[in-house]
């Protein structure tokens, strides 16, 4: 009798036991890679101290990470696509657990930065094949559900990384947060064994575009250097100017390789033809510059002007990132219910907003004055990336979603990438902090205005008319 009670759409679409411990196996797995970004950068000064090294050097603990991490996802989606999602996720968070185990017993810190890069390789395998294999758990009127769980277990992990790590690192040691992911990566990989069913992939698929993996690797490994030292040698240095004419020319070089290789290419011609898909990524590319520049300057002021600890500044997020994590949970029911358009501009206008109100920022700025922009900005991260996500991979065919999920995060880290340097060279140039980052919070809004107006024009399709009255009506009923 309750079957029947259903619409006809949503019958056959609830979620059973497999599919509910799948999900929570997902949301470990992104956990740990989410949280392995911001867990180590409140033990950066006691990596330091134990080693006896530089912050130079210490901070490749985590740009090594994530640089590997950035230009491998691609290739990681692409692999988990043509081999199976749930067999690259296997060896990806085996490498990843291993090369933890290998970081936290490291008697020097080159042997740190190795197991940092290997973790990279880990996390590019992980990230596209638990997309892949989280859409593919849910049926089509659930796909909302599936961005939602990514993004709020990402969200989540980013938003405790620091005080992960800071209670580790005062309490034990930095060693601990590699020991975490160890017993945390076991448990994800058992539940997806027994619950998550191999998925079946066609012989003709197996073929690896090792010239497109070479060519665009050897391009974004320019691009994210040249981005990453620009801003300490200066833009106008020999070295970042030809580390950048070596990323424009390994592009255009992919361009030509990809089309040669024909259906085996790295990224097939009908995504690259896909404009809706082409305009997610756009979208996203624009949109990351804020979120990653929140993330390196609200900390600052906290430090710099507040004078909050490394852990308090790291608290200090939780405004944000706390209501980034619900945000995203919500994402999902919402994009179900009203459809991409409705969710993905109101997380796009959220952005922009947020970054605006931020920008009012002064050097006399209390902390309780940036609680409403992080909170709006925080709406804004959790509908829109949650939302953009499920938007690009849902223009593809199925078989494509770890590659779309792949590229929709590469566009994350470039634009997070492109903006860090574009607002550390606005920070840097002005000789009173505050004011610097009000500039450059201002830019990055404009940049939120340019991603709405992708959004508005090109994302989602047309609003779903029925869905808003079929909820207008279901409201009213209920009232």
């Amino acid at each position: 009798m309750a079957d029947k009670a259903l619409p006809d759409k949503q019958r056959g679409e609830t979620l059973g036991k497999a599919e509910m411990l799948g999900l929570a196996a997902m949301a470990v797995g992104v956990f740990i890679v989410a949280n392995d970004f911001t867990a180590l950068s409140v033990a950066i000064p006691a990596i330091e101290k134990d080693f006896g090294i530089d912050l130079t050097t210490a901070q490749w603990v985590i740009n090594g990470y994530a640089m590997v991490f950035g230009v491998l996802i691609v290739t990681g989606g692409r692999l988990a696509d043509m081999f199976g999602r749930r067999r690259i996720f296997f060896i990806g968070a085996l490498v990843f657990a291993v090369a933890s185990t290998l970081g936290g017993f490291a008697p020097n810190v080159w042997v740190l930065l190795a197991a940092r890069f290997v973790m990279g390789i880990g996390g590019a395998m992980m990230w596209p094949a638990i997309l892949g294999m989280t859409y593919g758990l849910l049926p089509d009127g659930k796909k909302g559900l599936a961005g939602g769980t990514i993004m709020g277990a990402a969200g989540f992990g980013n938003a405790v990384g620091p005080l992960i790590g800071g209670t580790l690192t005062d309490t034990l040691s930095w060693r601990g947060i590699f020991f975490l992911n160890l017993p945390i990566a076991v448990f994800g990989i058992f539940v997806t064994w027994r619950v998550v069913a191999a998925d079946r992939v066609g012989a003709g698929e197996r073929k690896i575009d090792y010239g497109g993996i070479a060519v665009l690797s050897a391009g974004l490994i320019a691009l994210l250097l040249a981005l990453d030292e620009g801003t300490d040698i200066g833009w106008l240095d020999v070295r970042i100017i030809g580390l950048f004419v070596v990323a424009a020319l390994a592009l255009v070089g992919f361009a030509l390789v990809e089309h040669r290789a024909g259906e085996h290419a790295l990224v097939p011609r009908d995504v690259l033809d896909n404009r809706e898909f082409a305009a997610a990524a756009l979208a996203t590319l624009l949109m990351s510059a804020l979120f990653f520049a929140a993330l390196l300057y609200l900390p600052q002021f906290m430090m710099k002007r507040l004078d909050y600890s490394a852990i308090e500044a790291g608290a200090g997020l939780l405004p944000m990132m706390g209501v980034f994590a619900v945000t995203s949970f919500i994402a999902g029911p919402l994009y179900n219910r009203l459809g991409p358009k409705i969710v993905v501009t109101a997380g796009a206008a959220a952005l922009a907003a947020g970054m605006f109100l931020l920008s009012r920022i002064a050097e006399t700025s209390p902390f309780t004055e940036l609680i409403p922009g992080m909170a709006v900005l925080g709406v804004g991260v959790g509908l829109f990336y949650s939302s953009i996500t499920t938007a690009g991979i849902s223009a593809l065919d199925k078989s494509r979603s770890s590659l779309a999920g792949a590229i929709i995060y590469m566009a994350q880290i470039a634009g997070g990438s492109i903006g860090l340097g574009l607002n550390t060279a606005i920070v840097v140039s002005n000789p009173v902090l505050a004011d610097g980052i009000s500039i450059a919070f201002f830019v990055d809004g404009c940049l939120a205005i340019g991603g709405l107006l992708v959004v508005l024009f090109f994302v989602g399709g047309r609003i779903d008319g029925e869905r808003l009255e079929e909820m207008v009506h279901y409201h009213r009923a209920h009232g």
